[in-house]
């Protein structure tokens, strides 16, 4: 929490005044930052908690991890993929405790001896930097593992195992595909009817398209005009049954990866259904999503709301008061519709 140092304190630990912005994050919104405030000669500071950059990336993902988007929407400014890399490319540590603003400043006090005071903050952690893990009844009780999607590495583990993840999601289709390439059982959780988009259409990129639209469309038209799209090239997807109406292309057809409702509880080694059926699993992987954590370490102002997301929605929610800046929280994504590989 943040506090007012006393004497103690404030001689126990140095303070660094830093003559340009702090970045707290070293994402890809940080970096890019970065990139663009070094290109104009402007001193900067980036803190990141994890022992890398980009540590989504670098810490949390799959072996088998591809880009689900084109290169050129992952690319930071600056520094572009060659033009050898495939479309869809392959797969200082100091953690931030508080931030608060005193008078026309703001002091970042770190996990290291270190305080910093500076006059411009950029927020860039993000819209991902914590997993959710939602309350489920019984779920302690559970006899099996449980992991989050984050901590997923591959489905060697699970080889011959019935695995429940939950979440279908672009992490939970990854997942259970992967999980099927080592011989596992995958059952998805499906609590409603989800839509499937190709990622290409006609040889062009579905995402590509969906950013081109939104310059001139709003999110809802964007999002019929995809659904029209994957009508075209996967069938109806209009059911509302997911044991039925979730139509994935190849492994869900054939019967590798299981569709199952919403869970009512678990057990040992078992899950109830909220259709009543009762399923014997063995480990559970929770694809259920990420969030913002920025309401934990920036404190003494209301720029941000209590989920982590500036108040004021894009385009709008990128500068606060007394040199305050958001990078990385769009929320500019086509939401309900994972991507097929």
């Amino acid at each position: 929490m943040a506090r007012v140092p006393g004497n103690e304190d404030f001689f126990a630990r140095r303070c660094v005044w830093v003559n340009g912005p702090i970045i707290v994050g070293a994402g890809p919104a940080g970096l890019a930052v970065g990139a663009c405030l070094r290109e104009h000669s402007v001193p900067f500071v980036i803190l990141e908690r994890a022992d890398c950059i980009a540590s989504l990336w670098q810490n949390r993902t799959y072996d088998r991890l591809k880009l689900h988007l084109p290169k050129q929407f992952c690319q930071l400014p600056k520094v572009p993929f060659p033009d050898d890399f495939p479309e869809y490319p392959p797969g200082s540590n100091s953690s931030t405790i508080s931030i608060r603003r005193h008078l026309r400043l703001w002091r970042v006090r770190t996990s290291t001896e270190v305080e910093y005071i500076c006059r411009w903050l950029v927020a860039a952690t993000g819209e991902n930097a914590e997993s959710v893990v939602p309350e489920m009844d019984g779920i302690r009780e559970f006899s099996g593992e449980v992991i989050h999607a984050c901590d997923y590495k591959s489905g060697e583990p699970y080889r011959g195992k019935r695995v429940l993840v939950v979440g279908c999601g672009n992490s939970g289709m990854e997942v259970c595909l992967d999980l099927t390439h080592h011989d596992a059982f995958p059952f998805m959780v499906v609590r409603d009817s989800v839509h499937i988009l190709p990622r290409e259409v006609v040889g062009k990129s579905t995402f590509e398209m969906a950013v081109t639209l939104m310059k001139w469309l709003p999110l809802w038209m964007v999002d019929r005009i995809l659904l029209m799209l994957a009508w075209l090239v996967l069938g109806n997807l209009e059911r509302k049954d997911p044991r039925s109406g979730h139509r994935r292309p190849g492994k869900i057809r054939s019967g590798d990866i299981k569709v199952v409702p919403g869970v009512r509880r678990f057990s040992r080694g078992k899950v109830d259904l909220v259709d009543g059926r009762t399923m014997d699993v063995d480990a559970v992987i929770l694809a259920t999503g990420y969030r913002s954590n920025v309401s934990s370490w920036l404190q003494d102002t209301d720029f941000f709301a209590k989920d982590g997301f500036p108040r004021q929605p894009f385009p709008n929610g990128w500068k606060g008061k007394s040199g305050l800046y958001a990078v990385g929280f769009t929320r500019r994504g086509s939401p309900g519709h994972p991507w097929t590989p």
